[in-house]
């Protein structure tokens, strides 16, 4: 007994010589989030765990890092490729937000990146080839282990691409994977600025298709853009991650593949959050990330009597206290019945206290102006049920909605108020929102059936302008939430 005990632990411990491990680091979304916030975040924290570790690591993003704070905007997005550049980032995705500044803007990160772009889907109109400073994947080499990294970019650009276009997701998948298969990697990574969260039954999407169709030749899916967060999920074997935005947290998945057999074996995945009373950080990254800031933007606004988060912690609740001060401040100004607002374009909340023009900016970046439109209730109605699902997309001043969800998980019960009474089909209301949602941009494809003649600006005034005028005025109060509400 005791010979067979020492010959299995002699097979085990043999076998643990054979296997090789890596370390793949993720992170999507960043949007321009460089330092920092209520003592987490940022690229120094970031630095300080990366410098801890002691495997062979390989450190990827998933896209949206060129929009969303005033150093980004102010170098179009080169600020951002200049930093992760710093920090050692091997390869990059493309996302939505990488398009904001126009094609020659994103042209000139590709020259400014050290890290390669990788974009299967990606392809201009002119060749029908995948721009030349682009790569479908790339095969890295992390301690002994092959890793091929395959790009997916968002193909629903914030901005109209005029040289470029994108093909089905999946085909551009699968035409890498018979590329990537010829030179026999350990581990097949696919990197992609989409979100496994708009996978549902009744509507599956290309994200979980992955895990369905690509089961043993896709081992790992490093997802994004919803700003959503889980670890260790599988489809099929098919291990995704997400690691929320704003550079809040990092991914971290451990890949291990046979040594003798060159075949993969497992992976795991962990969120490790950024908090710098723990992350440390790194002071060379922190430093060079200092040298980046904009001047003025530590400016003193005004204050907050209490906190304003994005999203509300009461069960149920869709909407966040910051979205909707940011549309009762815009109706207030436009004087409509109602006004609707992107939640997505709602990037943070704001703490209590003394608010800076960062805090501003970082909460909502864009130099949108208020439009007015008038609209009937079947309109309203189409477009407050269009929101609902898979997550809530709009926020609202003067409109509530109440709904549940049936066994399938589609919205039903969809009850819409206006200022307190049920809205009529063909009852004409006053209706204003965002310049970006009034144009049919991402969530506002609705707004494309109003013609343009019919929309007229409120002002001149930009949605962040009045943001700075109501600070001005005094204390803000965080407003009422459950204005969008899933009952039981």
């Amino acid at each position: 007994m005791k010979k067979l005990f020492l010959f299995l632990l002699l097979v085990f411990a043999s076998a643990g010589l054979f296997a090789k491990t890596a370390v793949v680091y993720h992170t999507s979304d960043t949007h321009g989030f460089f330092y920092p916030r209520q003592g987490q975040g940022g690229f120094a924290a970031l630095a300080a765990v990366l410098d801890r570790e002691t495997a062979p690591y390989l450190l990827l993003d998933g896209g949206d890092f060129a929009e969303g704070t005033i150093e980004v905007k102010n170098s179009r997005g080169l600020k951002a490729v200049q930093l992760m550049n710093k920090t050692g980032y091997q390869a990059a995705a493309l996302g939505n937000h990488e398009f904001a500044y126009g094609e020659e803007a994103l042209e000139n990160m590709w020259k400014e990146a050290d890290f390669v772009v990788l974009a299967a889907n990606l392809k201009e109109k002119k060749t029908g080839q995948i721009p030349a400073p682009v790569s479908a994947y790339k095969i890295f080499n992390v301690g002994g282990v092959n890793i091929a990294v395959i790009g997916l970019a968002n193909s629903r650009p914030t901005r109209r691409a005029e040289k470029y276009t994108f093909i089905d997701p999946l085909d551009a998948l699968e035409q890498a994977l018979q590329q990537v298969e010829k030179e026999k990697p350990e581990v097949v990574v696919v990197l992609a600025h989409d979100s496994l969260a708009d996978d549902r039954p009744e509507q599956p999407f290309y994200m979980g298709e992955i895990g369905r169709r690509f089961s043993g030749r896709v081992h790992v899916v490093l997802g994004g853009h919803a700003h959503k967060s889980f670890s260790n999920k599988y489809i099929n074997d098919v291990l995704f991650l997400e690691d929320g935005a704003h550079l809040q947290s990092v991914g971290k998945v451990t890949v291990t593949a046979d040594d003798e057999t060159g075949k993969f074996v497992s992976a795991q995945s962990v969120i490790i959050p950024l908090k710098v009373s723990e992350t440390g950080e790194n002071q060379k990254i922190a430093d060079y990330a200092q040298s980046l800031k904009e001047p003025g933007m530590d400016d003193i606004l005004g204050t907050t009597a209490e906190p304003l988060p994005k999203t509300s912690a009461v069960s149920g609740e869709k909407d966040g206290a910051a979205e909707n001060w940011i549309a009762d401040v815009a109706r207030a100004y436009s004087a409509a019945d109602v006004f609707v607002h992107n939640t997505a374009g709602v990037r943070t909340g704001l703490a209590e206290g003394p608010v800076m023009r960062r805090d501003l900016v970082d909460l909502f970046p864009f130099d949108d102006t208020v439009v007015l439109m008038e609209v009937d209730g079947k309109f309203l109605k189409q477009l407050v049920k269009n929101s609902l699902l898979p997550r809530n997309l709009l926020s609202y001043s003067g409109l509530r909605v109440t709904y549940r969800l049936d066994k399938k998980g589609r919205a039903k019960s969809v009850k819409i108020y206006v200022n307190g009474k049920k809205v009529k089909n063909k009852q004409k209301y006053l209706l204003a929102t965002n310049s970006y949602l009034a144009g049919g941009g991402s969530e506002g494809k609705l707004f494309k059936t109003i013609p343009a003649e019919n929309k007229k600006p409120a002002g001149d005034q930009t949605i962040r302008a009045l943001l700075e005028k109501a600070l001005a005025s005094g204390p803000v109060r965080a407003p009422d939430t459950g204005r969008v509400r899933q009952l039981p």
